[in-house]
């Protein structure tokens, strides 16, 4: 009997669903790779979970199967591009495991049935942080997650998916970032105006929702509204424009928000964790959070308005990169 989870197989699909075969182009750095990873997306979270493990893969062949080509944000070296259907994977004989963000979407599942085919270890790493509403794990695969706390959560009382921890690789890299900073003595702080960064493009909350909480505080605390870059539909733009008739002032300097100095607040926004790393003052607000979202707030340990800021987040002894890297040379013997 296939598990049913939220409504879909375990295995990916929903009941009675036959999937279109995926196409998408393959990177490889060597004529038999052993690893195939599935990049959907090069957003910054998913690039430095599974492309930057990649550069502690010496000695190692690896395949890169993406919906475009991403060869810029791949490692330096000699790879090789080409389309390649999901029917076309099987010429990849040397494949034991796969490295994804999940199996939801096209080239995710497709990669998945490829591995269960030729029983080659599917291997999920968490790229964000979890709400309840992620997509289930595929069924007998191993989770890499930045906690256990994160990784009991996901399983939800599973026993067909194992897990490590191996930390988040963003957090890492924004806790270098910050002592770098403290030694160059960089601490520029253009005003004290607290910034707000918005999240209407969630699909967590009904967008009124994140819209009234980035409103209120706005205008009870004088704060200035940052838009999200996925902010940029009709209606966002529309919103942003009558708030500032209003009198909230909209940030659209596109300044990145790793050098943004001053104080944050968000609804659940990764940027309060990256902030706090920092050391700059980060919170969470909602006027009304529903009881999942407190209990998100208090797994990652985000401070509400009016408490003390946010706390930097533990870092791993072991960079999150490697760490993935180590455990998929380890799968590979």
């Amino acid at each position: 009997m296939p598990v049913l989870v939220n409504g879909l197989l375990a295995g990916g699909l929903p009941e009675a669903e036959t999937p279109e075969p995926a196409t998408g182009i393959v990177h490889t750095s060597g004529n038999t790779p052993q690893i195939l990873v599935v990049l959907e997306s090069t957003s910054p979270t998913s690039v430095s979970s599974l492309v930057r493990p990649l550069e502690f893969l010496d000695g190692v062949e690896v395949a890169v199967w993406a919906p475009h080509d991403v060869s810029h944000v791949l490692p330096h070296g000699a790879w090789q591009t080409n389309t390649m259907s999901e029917h076309e994977l099987e010429n990849l004989t040397e494949i034991s495991s796969v490295l994804s963000s999940g199996h939801y979407l096209p080239l995710g599942a497709a990669a998945y049935r490829f591995a269960r085919a030729r029983q080659a270890e599917f291997v999920v790493v968490q790229h964000g942080l979890m709400a309840p509403f992620a997509p289930p794990l595929p069924a007998n695969s191993t989770l890499l997650a930045f906690s256990d706390e994160d990784a009991l959560f996901w399983k939800s009382g599973r026993t067909d998916v194992q897990h490590r921890v191996v930390g988040s690789q963003l957090f890492y890299e924004a806790a270098q970032s910050a002592q770098q900073s403290v030694q160059q003595g960089d601490s520029t702080v253009h005003d004290n105006q607290i910034v707000f960064l918005g999240q209407m493009h969630g699909a967590e909350l009904p967008r009124a929702s994140f819209a009234r909480a980035g409103f209120s505080f706005c205008r009870q605390n004088k704060a200035r509204y940052r838009p999200h870059p996925s902010e940029k539909d009709k209606l966002s733009v529309l919103t942003h424009a009558l708030w500032a008739k209003m009198g909230i002032a909209i940030d659209r300097s596109g300044q990145p928000l790793n050098t943004l100095n001053n104080p944050v607040v968000s609804v659940f926004s990764t940027g309060v964790l990256e902030t706090a790393i920092r050391g700059v003052p980060a919170w969470v607000y909602h006027p009304h959070p529903p009881q999942w979202l407190q209990d998100f707030w208090q797994r990652y340990g985000m401070s509400r308005w009016g408490e003390e800021p946010t706390p930097a987040p533990p870092q791993p002894d072991i960079e999150p990169a490697r760490a993935i890297a180590q455990y998929l040379k380890e799968s590979l013997t």
